[in-house]
């Protein structure tokens, strides 16, 4: 379980956290009026029950001022799921809130965002899962938690960027020599790459799994889909080869939502948890990102001692709207809840608790 986060009860005190994290990434005025916004919000949620959950992709003063618990997708999936507050108020975008309700259906989940897309969630419908599913019948479906709920509830297992890995071999381990792995290419390349298996990306129309054009002696078959990042399909290895020759002592951490080649030319890739620690357990020296901006100027405001350069930076657009301000009007209206019709999430919820229970 997550480590529950306190903050400074009055504006000041505020100020005063966020100027140390944020001093030279923040304008002071600007830090000033966050500061405002988020002792209220601090005073709102004391009021009226309520936890906020704050993704690492969150702006910076939204991040170091008002999240009870902060983390990736499976880090806040666990606090969600044990969640006793009347109302979880999600920083994040549409498919984090729907996991957190469909793992605790009690709790008014609250998204400070009308919409709160996400592109890789968009790339794919529960139609399209069952097709696939007659394409390749008994083969165990695999689904990124960047997916909406009807999507999960067409899956075996979800999992995460940490613990993609994981599910895999797990599957693999049970003797399953086929897999479908939805929606995220790159992701799927990577894993696919690691754990020995063959990716396909089949078209719509393909009608049985004996029609794919593998190479001989070919064991083991992942297949893919074709749904990306619209941030981290944006790193290329060109931006790697930029960066190195400028500063050659640079260590390049990748996202693995970047391409394959991307992660092939880093030094270490990983899930926002993982990049995290990393840079909080290297050596001091530089280091590069590729990954969401706002996270970047997050890590580099608790490592002070490393120096983060800021190139490659790329903001989600779906994260982006949610804001101090966007979260303080949830909470006093009670506004964007987010609910999850029971039939789909009482079948989401078993490949979600088996993401949980993998780990």
């Amino acid at each position: 379980m997550a480590t529950r986060i306190t903050y400074p009860d009055t504006v000041e005190g505020i100020y005063q956290l966020l100027t140390e994290r944020l001093a030279g990434v923040v304008p002071d005025f600007e830090l000033r009026l966050k500061a405002e916004i988020a002792a209220e919000i601090n005073q709102l949620k004391r009021e009226k029950n309520a936890i906020i959950l704050g993704h690492n992709y969150m702006e910076p003063c939204l991040f170091h001022s008002v999240p009870d618990y902060t983390g990736d997708s499976l880090a806040l999936s666990r606090v969600a799921a044990e969640a006793d507050a009347d109302i979880v108020i999600f920083c994040g975008v549409r498919f984090m809130a729907e996991t957190a309700k469909i793992l605790n259906p009690k709790r008014k989940v609250l998204l400070p965002s009308a919409k709160g897309g996400c592109s890789l969630a968009e790339s794919i419908t529960a139609e399209d899962v069952r097709h696939l599913k007659e394409q390749f019948p008994g083969v165990p479906v695999v689904t990124y938690v960047n997916t909406y709920a009807d999507v999960k509830a067409e899956s075996d297992f979800c999992c995460t960027s940490g613990n993609a890995e994981q599910v895999v071999l797990k599957l693999m381990e049970l003797g399953h020599d086929q897999i479908i792995f939805l929606p995220d290419e790159y992701l799927a390349g990577n894993v696919a790459r690691d754990t020995g298996m063959h990716i396909v990306f089949p078209t719509k129309d393909l009608k049985r799994a004996s029609e794919l054009d593998l190479p001989e002696n070919v064991q083991l078959v992942m297949v893919g889909w074709k749904g990306r990042c619209e941030v981290h399909e944006q790193f290329t290895v060109e931006d790697i080869e930029n960066v190195r020759k400028q500063f050659p002592d640079v260590v390049v951490l990748a996202h693995p939502e970047c391409s394959p080649e991307v992660v092939d030319a880093s030094d270490y890739s990983g899930s926002t948890t993982g990049m995290i620690k990393f840079v909080e357990n290297m050596e001091k020296g530089r280091y590069l990102l590729l990954t969401e901006c706002s996270m970047g100027d997050n890590i580099a405001s608790k490592n002070p001692d490393r120096e983060m350069l800021r190139l490659c930076s790329i903001r989600c657009p779906h994260m982006g709207e949610i804001t101090l301000e966007e979260t303080r009007a949830a909470l006093l209206e009670e506004r964007y809840e987010v609910d999850v019709e029971p039939a789909i999430a009482e079948r989401a919820r078993l490949a979600l608790d088996r993401m949980i229970q993998i780990g």
